[in-house]
């Protein structure tokens, strides 16, 4: 039995620093010099975001890039509320600054009103951003960066706003683990997820895997499963890991409301790659396994070493990058936030199978 415990606490010990070492090399790398700036197609798919539109075109407008060299498109998705109007009238001072209606899509949801921005983009190079985001000042510069040097595909990082709820400090924590392994995977090349919020291509590269037609298995995936059908063609996905460049936003703000959402993203998963769901299905389910293992202690007292092995790597990891990664939680809630992201991992596991998901 000893021989096995020590087998496995190797393997944890080993995958852990596999992601610290892979983290510590992106936060490294430094943005690329350049004077040719690649022209950008910035596109935004809005549906009952009134509030939210002037903010993003203010940060739009602060890029520390050419104004000449890149363009923002909102397509408003038949919105219910005044998305449309104040858009339009938000976007007056701009002139490379377009807004559409979203009156004919080729698909439903989010991917419909994407593809129909996508088509009125003037660039070769599109950026894609929430309505209720806030992308920092180099965010276009970054990504053009990874442009040029031939990637097909790129994302960034897209950190929530903190404030004092459980709920958020919930869905901070949820976002920096998942973080540390979509960016992990990207980096040693298994890439399978990415944040919508921060997200990037070529547009010939997208136009190749036929834009989204492979992707309706689900009303989201607009950005996990257009990766998994560059992954097929053998595209060259990289990653925007700096905080001149992180796309900001707020939460949610109820239970509810994190089950919705996390709901999508499962139903998602079930669609990636087989290769991709086993290597998630192994680190979840060690995880799980060693957060579980002080129950087995009756059997053998030496499970309990798997325990504090897992609580003494999930603290180190969270402590050494969570500043990096816009998020400050106190020592306790390093703790307590793990054990709460581990076994929502279950229950969104059983929620996505019986939700019904909505755009």
């Amino acid at each position: 039995m000893n021989t096995f415990l020590i087998i496995l606490i190797i393997l944890f010990i080993f995958a852990n620093y596999i992601v610290f070492v892979t983290l510590k090399k992106t936060l490294a790398v430094k943005k690329n010099v350049f004077t040719d700036y690649a022209a950008i197609s910035v596109i935004v798919a809005a549906k009952n975001e009134g509030q939210n539109i002037p903010s993003l075109l203010k940060a739009l407008s602060s890029q520390n890039y050419p104004a000449d060299k890149y363009e923002v498109i909102i397509v408003d998705d038949n919105s219910e509320d005044n998305t449309y109007s104040v858009a339009k009238e938000s976007a007056k001072q701009h002139p490379a600054y377009s807004i559409y209606k979203a009156e004919s899509k080729k698909y439903a949801g989010k991917k419909g009103a994407l593809e129909y921005g996508i088509s009125k983009a003037n660039y070769t190079n599109i950026l894609i951003t929430d309505a209720d985001c806030q992308p920092s000042g180099e965010w276009i510069a970054y990504f053009a960066g990874k442009f040029s040097e031939g990637y097909d595909i790129v994302f960034g990082y897209a950190p929530f706003f903190m404030n004092n709820s459980l709920i958020n400090h919930i869905s901070c924590f949820e976002n920096l683990r998942a973080a540390f392994l979509t960016f992990t995977a990207a980096e040693t090349g298994f890439p399978y997820s990415a944040a919508a919020r921060s997200f990037g291509f070529k547009k010939l590269s997208f136009e190749k895997i036929e834009g989204y037609k492979n992707t309706t298995e689900t009303l989201g995936g607009d950005d996990d499963l257009l990766i998994r059908e560059a992954v097929k063609n053998k595209m060259k996905i990289g990653t925007v890991m700096s905080k001149e460049a992180f796309v900001y936003s707020n939460s949610v703000n109820s239970l509810k409301d994190y089950l919705r959402q996390k709901s999508r993203h499962t139903k998602t998963s079930v669609h990636y790659l087989l290769s991709r769901q086993v290597m998630l299905a192994i680190w979840h389910g060690l995880n799980l396994f060693f957060l579980l293992s002080p129950l087995l202690a009756f059997i053998y007292p030496g499970f309990v070493s798997l325990f504090i092995t897992k609580l003494i790597l999930d603290f180190v990891l969270v402590s050494s990058f969570s500043g990096k990664f816009a998020y400050c939680f106190r020592v306790f809630e390093r703790v307590y936030l793990q054990f709460i992201y581990e076994f929502f991992i279950i229950i969104n596991f059983f929620n996505a199978a019986v939700s019904k998901d909505k755009w």
